[in-house]
């Protein structure tokens, strides 16, 4: 069982860190991931399938800087208004717990003003974690060395009573020298420190920051699912007909709801053995171009790493660069090459039906609900249960009486006393019993819908034998 996690990562670039960003999430399903140095320009789009972007931009008129949050919409949340000078962005989550994260970043030759950090902190609501790049070395966190930022930074955690979570592993590697640093922290509101455990991925990822992990302890997570589903396309209907049997026996039993639970259950146990389910799992996200060459030379990258971070030697070095641009050149080539297959699949002979999922699939564009919250009072609900209730309570108060006019009122009070005399006789066309050709003829038009609470759909009614069919016809007519 997963536990929840936040990641926090210097990407060096957004968008072509994607299949990174993607294994990140199939592997670790975190909560959310805190980027820095995005280099994402304002008119730049970057998305990722059931999660939320939430992104500062940095407006230098090239790609550069920038910080962002990816929030999973298994989890309700709202962004964070800031309006600090800092590039950063936060966003208050409930795992289950409500919980602001923020990612930040400090450019290493920018001057941060005191003033700005203060403030940042007064514009989150408590209990926060700020995570990110400050570019600060401090024995106090693992450097081995110093530089003029350190005591501003020290000085911060310290006056407003925030916890260090940093273990003292080394997350940025520096090629000129050789040499690994501790740039990167993640800071807390003191009531947050016992909960979380900090370390350190061992991959760079194609970036010189090594991702942070911070993991609640104790809280186990349940991986969201999705509801079961017959797939009906792949269903063996003939041996579907032999075992859903609806005998006359089964049908005449006095009492009604046990003949409705009987047929019910004998229709739904023959779809369980001759109809697949779709899994209760989410799709990871996917990388269509990715192939064995892929997989191979980031192998080979990785291995031509952990000998150069074990024995740091320009040789080492060397063979790790060209084993990293080999790698790199091999993804793009990849890439490119399922670009133009996807491509040449839209010509004269294709459908619109077909040419337009193309389209769409080109384009990025995909249903996506994110799991928001609901105000009430000015309190914030998250729980879905409370969400439907507060939805039930403002749909109900609409309906109420009190909101229609005087005259209409008046007229339905009128109406309400009026006692109703219907009377019918038996013998009329509406009051008899369905027939066989009725139920055909509904069954025909009938779509492939959402099936009622038994469970039962349209197809499986339709694909019964022409016994079990006319069984069930008079279960209908006894209701």
């Amino acid at each position: 069982m997963l536990k929840d996690t936040l990641i926090s990562w210097n990407c060096r670039g957004f968008r072509n860190k994607l299949h990174q960003i993607k294994d990140f999430i199939n592997e670790f399903h975190p909560v959310c991931i805190a980027f820095q140095e995005t280099y994402l320009k304002p008119g730049d789009e970057a998305k990722i399938k059931r999660h939320s972007l939430v992104r500062r931009d940095c407006h230098s008129g090239r790609a550069s800087g920038g910080v962002a949050l990816l929030v999973s919409h298994d989890y309700p949340s709202s962004i964070i208004p800031l309006h600090t000078n800092l590039q950063a962005v936060a966003v208050r989550i409930a795992v289950p717990r409500l919980v602001t994260v923020c990612s930040l970043y400090l450019p290493l030759n920018a001057t941060i003003d005191r003033h700005d950090l203060d403030r940042l902190v007064t514009e989150l609501p408590t209990p926060f974690i700020i995570i990110g790049d400050f570019n600060g070395h401090n024995p106090i966190w693992g450097s081995k060395n110093v530089n003029s930022r350190e005591r501003q930074i020290e000085e911060f955690i310290s006056d407003h009573s925030l916890c260090l979570l940093n273990n003292g592993e080394h997350m940025h590697f520096h090629l000129g020298s050789r040499s690994f640093h501790c740039l990167d922290l993640a800071v807390c509101s003191a009531s947050l420190a016992p909960f979380f455990t900090f370390r350190v991925g061992n991959d760079l990822c194609e970036s010189d920051h090594f991702p942070i992990f911070l993991t609640r302890v104790n809280v186990p997570r349940v991986i969201p699912q999705r509801p079961e589903r017959y797939i009906f396309d792949k269903a063996d209907w003939a041996s579907f007909t032999t075992r859903a049997k609806i005998t006359w026996d089964m049908v005449q039993f006095p009492d009604l709801n046990v003949v409705i639970d009987n047929v019910t259950a004998s229709i739904l146990r023959a779809a369980d053995e001759t109809i697949p389910k779709s899994s209760i799992k989410f799709p990871r996200l996917r990388k269509p171009w990715w192939n064995r060459q892929c997989t191979e030379t980031r192998k080979n990258q990785q291995i031509a790493w952990n000998k150069f971070r074990r024995h740091p030697t320009v040789a080492n070095l060397i063979a790790f660069q060209r084993a990293k641009s080999i790698a790199r050149r091999t993804r793009r080539q990849a890439q490119r090459e399922s670009w133009i297959k996807l491509i040449s699949n839209i010509n004269s002979s294709i459908s619109v039906t077909d040419m337009w999922n193309l389209v769409k699939k080109a384009c990025g564009i995909y249903p996506d609900y994110p799991l928001s919250y609901l105000r009430k009072d000015g309190q914030e609900i998250h729980d879905s249960k409370e969400m439907a209730d507060v939805l039930a309570e403002a749909f109900a108060s609409v309906c109420e009486s009190q909101n229609y006019a005087e005259p209409f009122l008046s007229y339905k009070n009128r109406a309400e006393r009026i006692p109703l005399r219907f009377r019918t006789k038996k013998n009329l066309a509406y009051n008899a019993d369905f027939t066989i050709g009725e139920l055909r003829r509904a069954l025909s038009t009938t779509k492939q819908t959402s099936p009622g609470p038994d469970g039962i759909t349209y197809s499986m009614i339709s694909h019964l034998s022409d016994d079990s069919l006319a069984n069930v016809l008079y279960m209908f007519n006894r209701i």
